[in-house]
């Protein structure tokens, strides 16, 4: 399981041109029902000197008892906000995130892609108690990312060293009935490219307690590897062969003693005043891709839709290529609040791009500030489904989510064109900042549900009707303390 036999020629030729590279970081953790640390630097390597385009976290068991499950649901989750706090002063926006019970799927990317982030969609699957219960299964956000159709599956698997064979079954399962709305990918498989991830679970069979702690304290983890539960299974499963999976050269990510380092060391009792059984270490965590196989074309001619399909793909495939290749695979032994350590792997996907213009160009028009409406011209550069619904956020610079705007105006022609016309929408400047700060315009879709242009940054001033009547702080209304909360002159 040497990485270079995962790696295959990563350059893209076509002509003289070669593709873009995307830099993708992504996390997996069952965090036991606990609160989220004060600080993730270390797991979304905040430090490095190559920062990510896109951050995809998928988290298991994140506490969900009735109270704070039905806070969620109005407000974001704890680990949410931690995220999205500390990744938006980089210039990251949350673009879609999904929770079933304890499942939670976190999707960012740099503001420069958003406008080519499209077809967002989310769905779920319940495996747990007889399907009903939310506690197991998958949840997946799926998405075109400069028109390649990507999708990422986070799941929790059956629990228990004999279920290996359940836990494929639920993962099949899970693939069989997630179903999306799109007639280029409407089945997990069908996208371009697959990411399964999370606690899945399986575990390391045969080996004895003493064996498996001598070979992660000598650091030769691949004396494990074959007894590894889901390296057996991909063995008879051909859906599993089709995955892929950087090599296992880290230590066990399961199951440690809460706040240390130290694997299970339980000798207390357990219910009805039972001892406790030791629990294996085993590497539950795991980060696997699918690449879409290079089918050969139909021998035959068929009049059927399928083969259209199927003909058209091809071609698109062959116009625009994608590689993948892992960069990083390891845990991380810092965080102990969990009785798992998060797992977290690095790709670069290189592709050429499908398109490289937004649907939609807009701008601010004039000075901006809470002393005069304000005007925004925008112009559509491709053609879209516009709608009455479609709606131009005025947001700051370091916003959250889509949702984060500071105010809003809906457009003003349900019917736009494909042509040069440029239309105006305008602000009221009651619904301006007083004490003003950068911000930048977004368009967003109602039909895509999506951001399909943003404009550059520029720069709101402070009100002068505002200082000459002394406006106190506190009596700014509640549009300024989005702006004026932040630091955003600095």
């Amino acid at each position: 399981m040497e990485r270079n036999e995962k790696q295959s020629d990563f350059t893209l030729q076509k002509g003289n041109s070669v593709g873009d590279s995307f830099r993708l970081h992504m996390v997996t953790w069952n965090v036991a029902t606990a609160d989220p640390p004060d600080d993730v630097t270390s797991l979304l390597h905040l430090n490095s000197p190559k920062s990510p385009d896109l951050y995809v976290i998928g988290l298991q068991e994140v506490y969900s008892g009735p109270l704070r499950f039905v806070s969620d649901i109005v407000f974001e989750d704890r680990w949410s906000l931690l995220f999205m706090s500390t990744l938006a002063s980089r210039k990251y926006v949350k673009v879609s995130s999904i929770r079933m019970q304890g499942l939670l799927l976190l999707f960012f990317s740099k503001l420069e892609h958003i406008p080519f982030i499209r077809d967002i969609q989310t769905t779920y699957t319940r495996t747990g108690v007889f399907g009903y219960w939310g506690n197991k299964g998958g949840v997946s956000i799926r998405l075109s990312f400069y028109g390649h159709m990507l999708c990422f599956l986070n799941c929790h698997l059956a629990a228990h060293m004999n279920y290996a064979t359940e836990r494929v079954d639920e993962f099949e399962y899970i693939m069989d009935t997630q179903t999306f709305e799109c007639a280029k990918a409407p089945r997990i498989l069908d996208h371009r490219l697959v990411f399964w991830f999370g606690d899945l679970n399986f575990r390391i069979q045969d080996h004895g307690m003493h064996f498996v702690r001598t070979c992660i304290d000598s650091q030769t983890y691949h004396l494990l590897w074959s007894k590894d539960q889901l390296m057996m299974m991909k063995k008879k499963e051909q859906m599993l062969q089709e995955f892929e999976e950087g090599p296992l050269d880290f230590q066990p990510t399961f199951k440690f003693d809460l706040n240390s380092d130290n694997y299970d060391s339980r000798l207390n009792r357990a219910w009805f005043g039972f001892n406790g059984k030791k629990r294996k270490p085993a590497w539950t965590d795991r980060i696997l891709w699918r690449l879409r196989p290079k089918d050969s074309a139909p021998d035959e001619q068929h009049a059927d839709p399928a083969y259209a399909r199927k003909v058209k793909q091809l071609e698109e495939d062959e116009e625009y290529p994608l590689k993948i290749k892992q960069d990083l695979y390891t845990s991380n032994m810092e965080y102990r609040i969990s009785d798992h350590k998060p797992v977290i792997s690095i790709f670069t996907l290189e592709l050429r791009k499908m398109y490289e213009t937004p649907l939609v160009h807009l701008q601010a028009e004039g000075d901006w500030s809470a002393d005069i409406d304000a005007m925004v011209l925008y112009s559509p550069l491709q053609p879209f489904p516009s709608s009455t619904w479609d709606w131009i956020g005025l947001y700051k610079v370091g916003f959250t989510s889509v949702w984060d705007y500071i105010t809003y105006t809906w457009v003003t022609d349900s019917k736009v064109a494909f042509n040069e016309e440029v239309i105006q929408a305008y602000v009221n400047k009651e619904e301006i900042p007083v004490q003003g700060g950068e911000c930048v315009l977004c368009y967003y879709s109602s039909t895509l549900q999506c951001i399909i242009g943003i404009s550059e940054p520029f720069k709101v001033h402070e009100s002068k009707v505002a200082i000459e009547e002394g406006l106190l702080p506190e009596k700014i209304n509640r549009l300024d303390k989005t702006v004026a909360g932040e630091d955003l002159w600095n």
